[in-house]
């Protein structure tokens, strides 16, 4: 018998987890596995493979979901944060869940967990885990939240575990350097079970913690790795049976670490991948939000939620080798962020500089933080204000054939993405003009 739903719809639910547990961030596993033993969740049919990373796991779980889905497996991925609907955390070859089956989750989850607080990860984890024992998929790829040790996520024993990189990120929860952090992402190794890291330069601290646990550490460079050469691209790996594979591509867009590390968990896994990797386009392969690009008004809009001085420096090199032109850097941080380093490898590249105030999330920096901050730079703001009032300016001010990056966040972009669809929804005179005459 299906349990009674606290609610029907699920932003009802959203809003209700929001406040639901104490504290937004809890670290620690003994409240999400009690709830997860009671919902039989911790002995999955499904091979298990969880990536966690500093930088470059969504791009990770995307070539791994692609390339598994090409191999005729059902494949389950979960992912986060979210861009504009909950829904695309838990997708299921490939499409997010609908609001019922979530709405059906969260309620048995509710019910299962009546004299235990989760958090909103916590709840979202399990509903995935559900959902994809419901639909009965043959593969989950697990996106962890934060770090790995501690991560709801590493409820499960992975079949495969991929560190992508390791770097400065949510220093109040991991550490203040590399190798503390390096130790937390380390946690989610299984001793006998394969695992990965791509981290071209890994910590002390990953290596030690690794070697602790007693795994086979597969790392880039030594067991897989690639080469960039006359405009293509070579990986190189080995599958489970210890025997060498090569795949040839056109440069892939997402990060080549990343997908690297793609291409050996499914060798890994038993399959041959250049014909995946041909078949499911890898080079080809996108996410939003990772250096999406779309024309508006003449403009090119650049979209990246690079908020650590690792995801930046990406940033600033992806943008340089696109070519000089007149750019309008657009800003909204979190206040927990090293913002200054962050933004140091961006201002030499910018010739505006905008602000953007994000007044619904309680974390985000203030526009006069983020002054501050440009001023330990040398560098002054353009203008500042809502996503709505900077892109309303920015349309008046910046001049056709401008570039337009719009950064920091998770919520700066999503903000920006739900701004331009409610844009393209609005009448335009010009561009309805425009249409017309080419009808």
């Amino acid at each position: 018998m299906a349990p009674a739903m606290r609610f029907e719809r699920l932003d009802d639910w959203l809003h209700w987890l929001e406040s639901h547990h104490p504290t937004e961030i809890e670290l620690g596993l003994t409240r999400i596995r009690a709830v997860a033993e009671r919902l039989d969740l911790l002995s999955p049919q499904a091979r298990v493979v969880s990536i966690a990373g500093t930088n470059g796991k969504g791009s990770c779980v995307a070539a791994c979901s692609a390339m598994l889905r090409a191999a005729g497996q059902r494949v389950g991925a979960y992912t986060s944060p979210h861009l504009q609907h909950y829904n695309e955390r838990i997708q299921v070859d490939g499409v997010p869940v609908g609001d019922g089956e979530l709405c059906r989750a969260f309620a048995r989850i509710d019910a299962a967990s009546t004299d235990i607080s989760l958090t909103y990860f916590e709840f979202g984890t399990l509903a995935a885990l559900l959902i994809f024992q419901e639909q009965a998929v043959d593969v989950m790829v697990l996106e962890v939240g934060l770090g790995g040790r501690l991560d709801a996520v590493n409820l499960l024993d992975a079949d495969v575990a991929v560190v992508t990189s390791v770097d400065l990120d949510h220093q109040a929860w991991l550490g203040n350097d590399r190798d503390s952090i390096g130790r937390e992402k380390a946690g989610i190794y299984r001793a006998g079970q394969i695992s990965l890291c791509a981290d071209e330069q890994p910590p002390a601290g990953l290596l030690s913690a690794a070697g602790a646990i007693g795994v086979e550490l597969q790392r880039i460079g030594e067991r897989f790795g690639f080469t960039g050469q006359d405009g293509g691209w070579c990986w190189w790996g080995q599958g489970r049976d210890g025997q060498p594979q090569q795949c040839q591509l056109e440069r892939p867009v997402l990060p080549w670490p990343s997908i690297a590390a793609a291409l050996q968990v499914v060798a890994q896994l038993g399959h041959q991948v250049e014909p995946l990797a041909q078949a499911s386009r890898l080079d080809r392969l996108t996410l939003p939000g990772r250096y999406q690009t779309r024309p508006w008004a003449g403009r090119t809009l650049v979209l990246d939620v690079a908020h650590n001085p690792a995801a930046a420096r990406h940033l600033a090199t992806r943008l340089t080798s696109a070519g000089p032109v007149d750019t309008h850097l657009v800003v909204g941080m979190m206040a927990d962020k090293d913002r200054v380093a962050t933004l140091a490898p961006l201002y030499p590249l910018m010739t505006h500089c905008w602000l953007v105030s994000l007044p619904e999330i309680p974390r985000a920096a203030t526009v006069a933080q983020l002054e501050q901050d440009l001023a330990a730079l040398n560098v002054s703001a353009r203008g500042c204000g809502t996503v709505a009032e900077v892109m309303g300016r920015l349309r008046r001010e910046s001049r056709p054939g401008d570039r337009i990056v719009i950064m920091g966040s998770f919520y700066t972009v999503s903000a920006a993405l739900d701004w331009l669809d409610a844009e393209s929804d609005r009448p335009d005179p010009l561009r309805d003009n425009i249409e017309s005459n080419h009808e």
